[in-house]
């Protein structure tokens, strides 16, 4: 495990780590996207994991964002993850402001329409950059990805993902139902703890999986 920020180590530690159980429905899915990362490494070839809703602006965001901290945090070798929209928009606010609290440390910069967040988790790992664009940008992988698809929406409108590898509908609520609510903070962050908790426990999976292959 790299070096993880001291107050988003802390965040995980105490509410991330053996956190609670996860239903039998969502573990099927998750097992899938560790068994996708397990066969490339296999192949020897990066894993790369492309998060989809229909806006690029929260889910997906906040899914590539866990998921490449909880690869980090179980050394899950050769792990990049991305997000993607059927459309783009911007990060949005409100979930950027979920991981700050969470302990991330967040750089704005560039336009402010949609803007560049450069996202750090970590003392020894390049920070992420986060925008929102097309699930096809020429930002993220072209080709042998593995599709996400975080919303009900972007699931539906797009049959085909042009490129992937495979494809797996692992859908959240959307937190935007409670903007300008006084429930708005903390359903963001609880969106975002439970897709943390999901992913973690993805990667904890696959980390066990290729212990007893000795990998």
């Amino acid at each position: 495990m790299g070096k993880l920020l001291v107050q988003l180590a802390a965040y995980i530690h105490k509410n991330i780590i053996d956190a609670g159980e996860i239903a039998a429905e969502r573990k099927a899915l998750l097992e899938q996207i560790a068994q996708f990362i397990a066969q490339r490494i296999a192949e020897n070839q990066p894993a790369a994991l492309t998060f989809i809703c229909t806006h690029n602006s929260r889910r997906s965001h906040l899914s590539q964002i866990w998921a490449q901290v909880a690869a980090q945090y179980f050394d899950i070798p050769n792990v990049a993850t991305f997000s993607g929209g059927t459309e783009a928009t911007a990060f949005n606010p409100r979930a950027v402001l979920a991981i700050e609290k969470a302990g991330f440390s967040v750089e704005k910069t560039g336009s402010e329409n949609n803007p560049d967040y450069l996202v750090r988790y970590a003392e020894d790992a390049a920070p992420m950059r986060c925008f929102s664009k097309t699930y096809n940008d020429n930002f993220n992988p072209q080709n042998g990805y593995c599709a996400v698809m975080t919303c009900s929406d972007a699931d539906e409108a797009c049959p085909i993902v042009f490129g992937a590898a495979a494809r797996i509908p692992l859908r959240y609520d959307d937190p935007k139902a409670f903007d300008g609510t006084p429930l708005e903070a903390e359903k963001y962050a609880e969106r975002s703890l439970q897709i943390a908790r999901e992913l973690f426990w993805a990667m904890r999976f696959l980390r066990d999986q290729l212990n007893k292959k000795g990998a």
